[in-house]
């Protein structure tokens, strides 16, 4: 089941540009009875996986900006600790919460891409590296936080602000997503928050999934892909902002050494 979990993440992970944690995280909870803050931990994992797979695919199409891709992992890579032992603390269902209320909201700045009036000034230099390296200093927290690569972050950012395609936007997230995804799951592992006894079978199944997922993107359009990202993002975002508090009203928390 972990390989088929790996699979189906990976895939969509390479196709729509995201580590697969959308798809991973809550099939681990679901199906596989892992609790939340592992489950975020372990994906953080096989994002290492999913980003080198999808990125190496996004390549091959001529969709990555290494130097992009350098300038938003840089500044995240300070900050996905502080992300990881933030998350450490939270209650479950809060975690959830904030999760499932940000995807929305991303998911309805990226539909309306198309009626935004374009930011000119921020494509090239300077103004599009200090673009980078904000978004950068933000998704590292949100990664780590969270348990994801920081495409929902990445994504939105390089085609809304600088000017990137769709496809290269995604290229680029992907590449990003491997030093991040490192930090992120050795601060984890250090908490307890890794389930290692899945990881063999997701990591292969992503290795297959992720490079057919991003090369598959290649035959569709930028307004397709944006649509299809959106639409994910929505569903999730909704079935996260419905997770309620313990009838106990006990937290949940768990302190962060």
């Amino acid at each position: 089941m972990a390989f088929l979990i790996g699979l189906f993440g990976g895939m969509l992970g390479g196709f729509i540009g995201l580590g697969g944690g959308f798809v991973m995280i809550p099939a681990m909870v679901d199906i596989l009875k892992v609790d939340q803050h592992r489950a975020h931990g372990t994906n953080l994992v096989t994002i290492i996986f999913t980003g080198l797979a999808g990125a190496i695919a996004y390549g091959l199409g001529g969709a990555i900006d290494v130097t992009a891709a350098a300038l938003l992992a840089v500044p995240a890579i300070l900050t996905t600790r502080a992300g990881c032992h933030f998350a450490h603390s939270l209650a479950e269902w809060k975690l959830k919460r904030y999760f499932g209320y940000f995807l929305i909201f991303m998911s309805l700045l990226l539909l309306a891409k198309p009626y935004l009036p374009r930011i000119h000034g921020l494509e090239t230099g300077w103004p599009q590296a200090a673009v980078l390296l904000s978004t950068g200093v933000f998704l590292g927290f949100l990664s780590g936080m969270m348990g994801v690569g920081g495409g929902i972050i990445m994504v939105p950012a390089m085609v809304l602000l600088t000017g990137f395609t769709q496809h290269t936007a995604q290229g680029t997230s992907l590449l990003a997503m491997v030093p991040i995804g490192s930090v992120g799951a050795y601060t984890h592992w250090k908490l307890g928050n890794v389930k290692t006894d899945i990881l063999a079978g997701m990591i292969a199944g992503i290795l297959i999934g992720a490079p057919v997922g991003g090369t598959f993107a290649h035959y569709f359009s930028d307004g397709a892909l944006r649509v299809v990202f959106a639409v994910v993002l929505i569903w999730l975002g909704a079935r996260y902002a419905r997770a309620k508090e313990p009838l106990d009203g006990s937290d949940g928390a768990t302190c962060a050494p």
